[in-house]
């Protein structure tokens, strides 16, 4: 049996008619660029994530960092946030001018320890940076209560999170700002780059649709050096199409986890993922530990399984961070998941069969 990390084609042909609907409308019509679609799709997300403002810009990380220029955060500034993500987190930090500050993850949830936060503040912090990662939110509330404390900025990336909730609220909704991807493997994607920031704050929101068009307010009056990282108006088509089947997915993603869950465990050397009951997990990637990682990767290769790896090199590990500060066992959690952690396949269409096959490959496969 081959089994795909993700089926992206599985997906099209559930909603081909409404998707090639979508896309014709765009052609025919000749609208490309900030068009209806993207002003339709960011009133339709910002109102999924519970929030008034939505600005589409062309990527996650375009999201992140013009989220904290529109903010003010600058040269010299430090922004805390964690090293076991996607480098795009970082790079956004890096690309203002400000300095990363990197705290260690949660061994059982991979994200960033609220107890952690309030020792690396400095005068210099200006923000706060959490990733829900893998699509399971982040202890948002305790560090929005430290943000407020400590009068901090707090941008959440929700870039693997879309439709995830703490308690009874979606991420997105609990800081000044946040950030969503929809590269085409995420759980809410576009057929190619695109992103999303949310806000309820209208004049940062008019800011960063200033920003995001090459800091024009009207055409060819530029009020701000900008930027040119507007939402193609045919990705917009295409999520919005899309959205209306987000939960949905989300809740088939889940009953995939479940089945994972259940025919993990116990399995020797096997960690999988924990939810809490005040967190809905998304599962935009389901992610075990094993002792033998790169081995079992290899194995599963071999059978046929397309398994992943997110993420093996800590972003204070890259080459680009070369030289670097930070305190080498600051980051003992983060640096001891990155050897262990492994990506089963994970996409809404997968079947009870198809994981039982991969299942079947981890037990049979030696914890020492």
């Amino acid at each position: 049996m081959e089994i795909d990390f993700v089926d992206l084609k599985a997906q099209y042909n559930a909603i081909a008619p409404e998707v090639d609907a979508a896309i014709h409308r765009v052609v025919a019509g000749a609208d490309f660029i900030l068009g209806k679609d993207v002003e339709l799709f960011e009133q339709e997300f910002a109102a999924f994530c519970g929030v008034n403002h939505g600005i589409g810009v062309d990527s996650g990380m375009s999201a992140l960092e013009l989220a904290l220029r529109a903010y003010g955060v600058g040269e010299g500034d430090e922004v805390i946030t964690v090293s076991h993500t996607f480098s795009a987190t970082a790079f956004a930090i890096s690309q203002t001018g400000a300095q990363p500050v990197f705290i260690d993850v949660d061994e059982r949830t991979y994200n960033m320890r609220p107890d952690l936060i309030e020792s690396a503040i400095t005068s210099r912090t200006t923000a706060i940076l959490p990733v829900h990662l893998y699509g399971q939110p982040c202890d948002i509330e305790e560090i929005s209560r430290i943000a407020r404390k400590h009068n901090l900025l707090l941008i959440e990336d929700a870039c693997q999170a879309h439709g995830a909730r703490y308690q009874d609220r979606r991420v997105g909704s609990w800081g000044d700002a946040a950030c969503f991807s929809f590269y085409p493997g995420k759980n809410l994607g576009a057929y190619g780059d695109g992103g999303l920031i949310v806000t309820n704050d209208a004049k940062i929101a008019e800011r960063l649709r200033v920003m995001r068009n090459c800091g024009q307010q009207e055409k060819y009056r530029h009020v701000l050096v900008g930027f040119n990282h507007r939402l193609d108006n045919l990705q917009a088509a295409v999520l919005r199409v899309k959205l209306p089947h987000l939960d949905s997915w989300n809740d088939d993603r889940r009953r995939a986890a479940s089945i994972y869950n259940e025919l993990l465990k116990d399995v020797p050397g096997v960690t999988t993922p924990v939810a809490d009951e005040e967190r809905t997990h998304v599962y935009h990637l389901y992610v075990i530990q094993h002792p033998r990682r790169d081995e079992l990767l290899a194995r599963l290769k071999d059978e046929g399984v397309r398994a992943g790896l997110h993420y093996p090199i800590p972003v204070h590990l890259q080459p680009c961070y070369e030289g670097f500060p930070f305190s080498p066992d600051s980051l003992s959690v983060t640096e001891s998941v990155a050897k262990r952690v492994i990506s089963l396949p994970m996409y809404p269409e997968l079947t009870r069969s198809q994981i039982e096959f991969v299942c079947d490959r981890v037990r049979e496969f030696p914890a020492n």
